[in-house]
């Protein structure tokens, strides 16, 4: 089995993790169909914790309304895989971890059962949000199998933590 932290994702955490501490912020994650790798991926790294405050992982949508505050109305009227609610679980991630200045959420369909005509298996949202900043949310369908989806969505949700040091 391929690891699912492999090169490419690692450098990126070291990256990201290495921009976060030059801008002196800590992040939090709220990840769902990735089940915590952009967090193990950050922590893979020593000295990992001045910069990542933590994470939740939040596979169903009980989880979602439990541990990040996420609207069962927001999930009913928009489906788990939504802007909406990549949105609500970035900031539930945010007003959870009183240190973290970024947060960064992940919500989709990892495949390779599970999606329909308007959400397709590969499809992926982000939800990212900055403390005293909006927040954004962001799209992409990803080609591959289950793991392929998965750790590009990974790689994404790095390059838009790294988007937000430095903004707001």
């Amino acid at each position: 089995m391929t690891s699912m932290l492999d090169g490419t994702v690692l450098t990126q955490a070291a990256e990201t993790l290495d921009r976060l501490r030059q801008a002196g912020l800590q992040v939090v994650t709220a990840e769902s169909c990735t089940g915590g790798l952009v967090a193990a991926a950050l922590t893979h790294h020593a000295g990992s914790s001045d910069m990542v405050q933590g994470g939740f992982i939040t596979y169903s949508n009980d989880m979602k309304t439990a541990l990040l505050g996420v609207a069962p109305a927001l999930l009913a009227r928009h489906g788990a895989v939504s802007a909406e609610v990549a949105a609500a679980m970035a900031e539930g991630a945010l007003s959870r971890a009183p240190h973290a200045a970024i947060a960064v959420s992940i919500t989709g369909i990892a495949g390779p059962g599970g999606g329909s005509a308007s959400k397709p298996v590969g499809l992926v949202w982000f939800g990212t949000a900055r403390r005293g900043g909006q927040t954004r949310t962001l799209s992409r369908h990803f080609g591959g199998d289950r793991t392929a989806v998965r750790q590009r969505a990974v790689v994404q949700a790095l390059d838009l933590i790294r988007q937000r040091i430095g903004t707001e």
